[in-house]
């Protein structure tokens, strides 16, 4: 056999290292999803980063630093809780006014396009409102006369009211139990301004007792659409991965625990395709051939 000269010992060499480049990545760039953010739990059609979940969904939540936050045009609020038996989640407005706080707050917008509706057992109170407010209007009847004034005085007899220039237990003739006479659903929206109004509250529940503000439970529930679940997400789950998307076409991508994603799902998609799987083949082959070329060279 004739020895090989240095070029065609190059040309080996190339063809042997070419394996450790085309062999194609199957670690998602996304990474892996979790099934908690903090201490909330998450669950399709959530998901923990992008690429994890519904992509209708992740464009609304998202967990940042231990944080699941629900994000609309007004701003980022955080997920206080999901019931995923009633498909009902309660976000929380860092800047909403409540018994312990009071402060001016920012609007409240839900787009008419999201997955989300507000539910009706929604309590907004709209407090230090101007005289001149169109919610006082007497031909549209925004305002709930009714129980909605024992709502009003619970909250203005906190001591937090003095954070939006009022006195405790005073009048509450600046203060309107929001009650428009269109169902809220989607689309629907909390201008101050154009209201005329300094803060808003949302109270979803009394816990169990009206007369005491202090343990009302303050925050805004949604509904979310639960229509999304497929019988290939079940599959993934069944499988231990989580239901997720991919590519700028968005389909359906079955995360497995290891990292790898699928378009089916984890059975088989174990240890041995992990990352760690990759990077000893491409150690190995890498060895191997340096050792090959070695021999050849000096041999």
């Amino acid at each position: 056999m004739f020895p090989l000269t240095k070029p065609y010992q190059i040309l080996l060499l190339l063809s042997l290292l070419h394996p450790l480049h085309a062999i194609p990545s199957i670690i998602p760039l996304n990474g892996k999803c979790r099934d908690k953010c903090g201490n909330v739990p998450i669950k399709f059609p959530f998901g923990s980063s992008s690429g994890c979940g519904h992509p209708d969904f992740a464009r609304y939540i998202k967990c940042s630093y231990g944080t699941l936050q629900f994000s609309t045009g007004t701003g980022i609020y955080t997920v206080s809780s999901i019931d995923y038996s009633s498909n009902t989640i309660v976000i929380t407005d860092p800047l909403m006014s409540t018994c312990l706080s009071m402060q001016n707050s920012g609007s409240f917008t839900l787009e008419r396009k999201s997955p989300f509706t507000v539910l009706p057992d929604n309590i907004f109170v709209l407090l230090g409102c101007s005289t001149t407010s169109p919610v006082f209007d007497r031909n549209t009847d925004f305002c709930d006369t009714g129980s909605g004034l024992n709502v009003c005085r619970g909250l203005y007899s906190c001591r937090s009211v003095e954070g939006i220039g009022l006195e405790p237990n005073g009048g509450i003739s600046t203060c309107c139990v929001y009650d428009p006479p269109t169902a809220l659903g989607s689309g629907y929206g909390l201008d101050l301004p154009k209201l005329q109004c300094s803060s808003y509250s949302a109270v979803n529940g009394f816990g169990g007792d009206e007369g005491d503000p202090m343990k009302w439970q303050y925050g805004i529930s949604l509904q979310f659409n639960n229509s999304y679940y497929s019988d290939a997400c079940k599959n993934c789950e069944d499988s231990g991965g989580f239901c997720g998307f991919s590519g700028l076409g968005e389909s359906f991508a079955c995360i497995c625990q290891n990292g790898m994603n699928t378009t089916i799902n984890c059975y088989g998609r174990g240890y041995a395709w992990s990352g760690t799987w990759r990077h000893k083949t491409q150690t190995k082959m890498c060895i191997g051939g340096f050792l090959l070329l070695w021999t050849m060279l000096f041999i």
